[in-house]
């Protein structure tokens, strides 16, 4: 039997889930809740890890679970269970309705309205099962590891590569009428090596990640990836403290994008934790920057026709002409700022920020003298006054060429001025994740070394 065999009969499965979360619904009414909303997950996948040429892990994944929420008027009580047994699901919905009995009463908790939720489901896309069995994942793994090792001489050890798919149904449904679910799947194969020439030693790696297994980037592909950036990392050196621009790779770019989520997610906003409040309508980026949010892009790994609680998701614009458009926003905290839901609820889908016509090499040429930051680490980010400090390593740039390898080195700035320092986004968008950006060129930022 294959290990990533499909969900059994997928729409009777589908189904048989909705019912029973209608069926939760149904209870907590029974019970004397004035509203209620639950959501039921099931997924199984295979997990498959190989570290020099020997198969270290084979793991197969299924689980399932369910969690509801219960308002009793303004007051709330949740619980969960991995048990979807009829008593069970009773029992659960009872625990909930218990712990709302107690709860405080918040003015502000309750369902969505009603003309906010999904009524089209567009189909996306989203399902494409892997009926991959054990031993072809072992042999794509050690494919991928196999060409990393032997890509060049200084590769010396492997931390590995390792391939993982999935596959899931989730359904969500609440008292407001609103009963829906679907499939999805997606697939992954990554690889890292370790490199050694002298004393210097270096790590790094690759990876790829799609819906659809035939999206993925070859075994040969990302092990060599791997092995090319460990390479060319080895005989790294530290810098002396100094005021330069810097370059963040597309693959890092990203978080700078995620700390400006952040600043302008709801619960940061209400609870007056972010560095941009008051800042809608306001200039934010410089006017070249359009940042905007395409949750229905087929095949995205971002995807989705709502978000967590039910509400539509549409495509909308958080920056234009770099001008702050709108915040992040659930149900809960839009009623905290006496705003509207913007279908955020468990964050935001596929965000995008338009690439400008500079590729990488172009990039680095209108840097000219500066640091290519292509790893970053720690969490120095201070979402409340916008300070951030991480430790980052790359390459020194100088007349638009690489000259060296770096480490051992922070950068620092307030994300405020990075923001509005941006020079240019190149047009080496990176797919592989939920934002989509290219590599991001600062005016200036400080580096400090020794």
């Amino acid at each position: 039997m294959s290990s990533a065999a499909q969900i059994p009969s997928e729409d009777q499965e589908l189904a048989r889930l909705t019912s029973l979360v209608a069926e939760v619904i149904d209870e907590a009414a029974r019970q004397g809740a004035s509203a209620a909303e639950a959501g039921l997950s099931m997924d199984q996948g295979l997990s498959v890890g190989v570290r020099l040429g020997e198969v270290e892990t084979i793991e197969h994944h299924r689980s399932q679970g369910l969690g509801v929420t219960v308002y009793f008027g303004q007051r709330k009580g949740s619980a969960s269970t991995t048990d979807l047994r009829t008593e069970a699901l009773r029992e659960t919905v009872a625990a909930a309705c218990r712990i709302a009995q107690y709860a405080a009463e918040d003015e502000f908790a309750g369902l969505p309205d009603a003309e906010l939720l999904a009524k089209e489901f567009p189909d996306l896309d989203l399902y494409h099962p892997w009926a991959l069995d054990v031993e072809p994942a072992i042999a794509l793994a050690l494919e991928c590891e196999n060409a990393a090792r032997g890509f060049h001489p200084a590769i010396t050890n492997s931390e590995g590569a390792s391939l993982n798919t999935y596959q899931g149904l989730r359904v969500l449904g609440n008292s407001l009428g609103f009963l829906h679910g679907y499939p999805s799947s997606r697939h992954s194969l990554s690889c890292s090596v370790i490199g050694q020439s002298g004393d210097s030693m270096q790590r790094d790696d690759w990876w790829t990640v799609a819906r659809d297994a035939g999206d993925l980037e070859s075994a040969v592909q990302v092990g060599r990836k791997a092995a090319e950036r460990t390479v060319r990392r080895l005989g790294a050196r530290t810098l002396s403290t100094r005021q330069c621009p810097v370059l963040f790779a597309a693959d890092v770019a990203g978080g700078l994008l995620g700390h400006f989520i952040g600043a302008i997610r709801g619960g940061n906003l209400y609870r007056k934790s972010s560095f941009l409040l008051d800042c809608l309508g306001k200039p934010v980026f410089p006017a070249f920057i359009h940042l905007h949010e395409q949750p229905h892009l087929r095949k995205a790994l971002g995807s989705a026709p709502y978000d967590s609680e039910g509400v539509a998701t549409r495509p909308r614009d958080l920056v234009k002409d770099g001008i702050l458009q709108s915040y992040v926003l659930s149900t809960y905290s839009a009623r905290k700022l006496g705003l509207q839901t913007t279908g955020n609820a468990g964050g935001v889908h596929n965000l995008i920020l338009d690439p400008g016509e500079l590729d990488l090499a172009a990039l680095l040429k209108k840097m000219g003298k500066g640091l290519w930051v292509t790893e970053l680490m720690g969490q120095g980010v201070n979402l409340v006054t916008g300070d951030y400090s991480r430790g980052a390593s790359g390459f020194w740039v100088e007349n638009g060429e690489i000259q060296d390898p770096v480490e051992e080195i922070t950068i620092a700035g307030n994300l405020r001025d990075m923001y509005l320092k941006i020079l240019a986004v190149g047009n080496d968008v990176d797919l592989r994740g939920n934002t989509r950006t290219g590599s991001i060129l600062v005016e200036e930022m400080t580096v400090a070394g020794n």
